[in-house]
């Protein structure tokens, strides 16, 4: 995973592989035929821990606003604190070919469903103010992919301060508890 997301898939070696993970190239090879195996086989256990921190919050009580922050903050956290995984799952995509790719692709299509689904339930209480939901999913779920790619463990913020900060963010972003989400 750290020389995929180092050096991206394409860049990346098997014999480097191989090296940080303290075996021979051909050792390697034991356990998966390909390199592309192995970046699919990472990025189908990253989109699936995914679709379970997203499911359990949706799934979770509370309001929509309550279930909403939840997720954003879980999926914050989850991006933060495995920022070299969630690196190479979320932006070595198109390094994978058909089969894996479409695979993956339905992986994410989950993933956008959990979100849609709840800022869908917040639209039909009243609790957001949203007008398109299928543009606002978009954006909640890339800002919250994207600390993958900025976070620094020896930043000012923790893991949880950027997952707090993000679903205030989205809450702001949906309108929940303003009065125009109290007015629909």
């Amino acid at each position: 995973m750290e020389a995929f997301a180092e050096r991206g898939y394409h860049a990346t070696t098997t014999r480097d592989i191989a090296g940080r993970a303290g075996m021979s190239p051909a050792a390697l090879y034991i356990h998966y035929k390909t390199k592309e195996e192995l970046l699919h086989r990472i990025s189908r256990i990253g989109h699936e821990k995914a679709v379970e921190i997203l499911r359990t919050a949706a799934r979770a009580e509370g309001g929509p606003a309550e279930r909403l922050a939840d997720a954003v903050s879980s999926f914050v956290r989850w991006h933060a604190r495995g920022r070299t995984t969630a690196r190479v799952v979320q932006y070595e995509l198109d390094s994978l070919g058909p089969e894996a790719r479409a695979e993956i692709l339905g992986l994410r299509r989950q993933v956008d469903a959990e979100v849609r689904g709840i800022i869908e339930d917040g639209v039909r209480t009243g609790d957001f103010a949203v007008v398109d939901v299928q543009g606002t999913t978009l954006a909640v779920l890339s800002l919250c992919i994207d600390v993958a790619r900025w976070f620094n463990v020896d930043g000012p913020r923790t893991p949880e301060e950027v997952g707090a900060l993000y679903a205030d963010l989205v809450l702001r972003m949906v309108g929940a508890g303003t009065s125009g989400a109290a007015q629909r």
